[in-house]
């Protein structure tokens, strides 16, 4: 958790699920860095941060043009119809501080779109992690971060790598456990 490694770090979590505010809500209250962390029920197009943030940290809906989930807080939580790639870019460039980053997880099929989009609202890729259920297996997930500025004149490459979250037994990869560690009881 980012208020773990980074004592001096506020954060807001925004979400249009209000059972997930307050869920989330609870566990911040329980935590022992409550005073800092702070749960609100808003979409991000309506959100007016009260500090200017250097990071924002996403798992936006992803699913475009697919079937709807009967469950309804799914359904929002999951499809761009509340959130859309475009939407989500220009919010976060409009939200964040003059470097400010974007991390984002998507599936591995949007990658391109969602870097090309990007780079239209200032947002430049400076990382890319491609996440394998299996090494025989194609990504299925991507996580991106774009800085607020512009490295395309620069020598500063773009950091990629990637994770595969099992091992061969089907148990969790040596990496994946590693990076995970802090976080299992």
């Amino acid at each position: 958790m980012l208020a773990q490694r980074f004592p001096e770090a506020h954060i807001d979590a925004i979400d249009i699920d209000e059972a997930a505010v307050e869920q989330a809500a609870e566990n911040f209250a329980a935590s022992p860095w409550s005073d800092r962390l702070h749960a609100f029920h808003a979409r991000l197009q309506e959100w007016q941060s009260h500090s200017v943030p250097s990071l924002i940290v996403s798992n936006p809906p992803y699913f475009q043009n697919s079937l709807k989930n009967p469950d309804k807080g799914r359904e929002l939580a999951r499809h761009t119809d509340t959130l859309s790639y475009e939407e989500l870019l220009y919010h976060s460039a409009r939200l964040l501080s003059e470097h400010g980053r974007l991390a984002i997880i998507l599936p591995a099929e949007a990658e391109q779109e969602i870097r090309t989009l990007a780079a239209q609202h200032s947002l430049f890729t400076t990382r890319v992690t491609r996440v394998y259920s299996k090494e025989t297996k194609p990504a299925r997930r991507v996580l991106l971060q774009f800085e607020k500025s512009d490295y395309r004149d620069t020598d500063i490459s773009i950091a990629e790598d990637s994770l595969v979250l099992e091992d061969g037994k089907g148990g969790r990869s040596a990496a994946y456990q590693e990076i995970t560690k802090d976080f299992y009881l």
